[in-house]
């Protein structure tokens, strides 16, 4: 089984094409100017170079939040365009879960925060397996802290600008390295799922949003 996976949550994109043999193909993006720009043509090399059709995959895989609103379009309605005009079905998964996830084993409880600006992060807690018993939310920094027992784990893009905080808000609390392209990883769950029965038409998907946009309507 093939799956090609995308995740345009953070500033990190990512795509990937993953098999069971491993991951196949791989591009990874600093993308501050947004992922529009990139996607499209990296899907198109990608699947060029590796001589595939979308039809000839098996599956789409996508991160369907939290983050920025206009990432998560991106992201979601390329995967669905793809989707839909080959006849595949998709898998949804939060990056909250898939960096919990990369983590997994490493402390008793795993906390992922994600960067929420606004002075905010998107945050939920795990168990030593990767499993969610908290959230997601989003809120400031010391409400995730308050769910993190000694010796929590964190992980995320939120993590390094505000370490020294949950270092002194945490004691104990542990910083695993972990990859933040979550693509690769993305894909490997996302064959998991597939064989599990789990994936869904392209119109299931939704993305994952923890509070309003941004965006108002002008008034005359």
């Amino acid at each position: 089984m093939r799956v090609l996976a995308v995740d345009t949550t953070t500033e990190r994109g990512s795509l990937a094409v993953v098999s069971d043999a491993g991951v196949l193909a791989e591009v990874r993006v600093q993308a501050g100017a947004g992922h529009s720009r990139w996607l499209l043509p990296a899907l198109d090399a990608v699947l060029k170079g590796l001589g595939l059709a979308a039809p000839e995959l098996d599956c789409f895989a996508v991160t369907t939040g939290p983050g920025s609103f206009t990432g998560l379009r991106v992201g979601l309605s390329s995967v669905q365009g793809l989707a839909l005009a080959s006849g595949r079905p998709c898998l949804g998964l939060s990056a909250l879960d898939m960096l919990a996830r990369a983590a997994a084993g490493s402390a008793g409880r795993v906390v992922a925060l994600m960067n929420a600006f606004r002075g905010e992060v998107y945050w939920a807690v795990y168990d030593h397996h990767g499993v969610r018993l908290v959230g997601p939310r989003v809120g400031p920094l010391e409400q995730a802290l308050a769910e993190a027992p000694v010796g929590a784990a964190f992980v995320g893009d939120a993590v390094a600008p505000m370490r020294a905080r949950i270092a002194a808000g945490v004691a104990g609390a542990l910083f695993p390295e972990i990859e933040l392209h979550l693509a690769a990883a993305l894909g490997r769950a996302a064959l998991v799922g597939l064989a599990a029965g789990d994936a869904v038409a392209a119109s299931e998907l939704r993305p994952l949003y923890l509070r309003g946009a941004d965006a108002r309507v002008s008034r005359p």
